[in-house]
């Protein structure tokens, strides 16, 4: 019997490994408000390419614990996200549903290769953070990336009422 070479495609260097294990991380304050009625905000994060056009839902931090899934009925006041990729969506969904954050600072990491930001095909994008609040407002964030990193590379933004400062740190 005669064997046959097994080759893998990342011994044979056919495999861009630095695109697969990229990280892309977000650190997200989201503000003590001293108002009369406070609810913690509605969140959603995703990737866009420069001419606004949505890519992936990253993250949707929401009310998921609401009987009859009454917390999905406010996910549309996070206007942006929702008419460019939250209304095509199926909620809650696996790893990109979660609950809302309190007041703070938050740091989410997205894993190249892995969902929600799988295999996201080279270019430059912006992460967008938008935020909408009940009895509160509405504020959107942008920060620049280029993906898959060369090097790491830091990009921030920073809000004036519903969110704080927001940092997209990107390493190969």
């Amino acid at each position: 019997m005669r064997r046959l070479p097994i080759y893998t495609a990342a011994a044979s260097g056919l495999m861009a490994g630095p695109a697969l294990a990229a990280d892309l991380q977000v650190g997200l304050e989201i503000p003590r408000l001293t108002v009369a009625e406070y609810h913690r905000p509605y969140v959603a994060i995703w990737v866009e390419t420069p001419d606004k056009t949505a890519v992936k839902t990253l993250a949707v931090w929401y009310d998921v614990k609401l009987k009859n899934q009454e917390g999905q009925k406010w996910l549309k006041d996070m206007r942006q996200w929702w008419r460019k990729a939250g209304r095509a969506m199926t909620l809650p969904a696996d790893g990109v549903s979660a609950a809302t954050r309190a007041p703070g600072k938050h740091q989410v990491v997205f894993k190249g290769g892995a969902a929600p930001l799988g295999n996201l095909p080279a270019g430059q994008y912006n992460l967008v953070v938008e935020a909408a609040r009940e009895v509160g407002g509405v504020e959107v964030l942008r920060a620049p990336f280029q993906w898959p990193p060369k090097a790491a590379a830091t990009s921030s933004a920073k809000g004036a009422s519903e969110l704080g400062a927001l940092t997209v740190t990107v390493k190969p």
